[in-house]
């Protein structure tokens, strides 16, 4: 599985990916969790607001931080 946390380095986009860490962790998910700061990445994603959240190529999330729960449900 792999999890990118889209976002430039905001305090919100390291929260999303401190959340996004945590679930996995908890999960026991085998996951890789890359984060992308890159615009013209995160823009080819459709995203144009972050945080956002992509598990396996499809957006999960945009705009907010996640909550444990959120990412413990989509890692099932």
């Amino acid at each position: 599985m792999k999890i990118k946390v889209l976002g430039p380095g905001c305090a919100k986009c390291k929260e999303a990916e401190k959340v996004v860490l945590e679930a996995v962790k908890e999960s026991g998910v085998d996951a890789t969790v890359e984060k992308v700061a890159d615009f013209q990445q995160i823009a080819s994603f459709g995203v144009f607001s972050t945080p956002a959240v992509v598990i396996d190529g499809e957006v999960k999330m945009v705009g907010k931080v996640p909550s444990k729960a959120d990412v413990l449900s989509w890692l099932k």
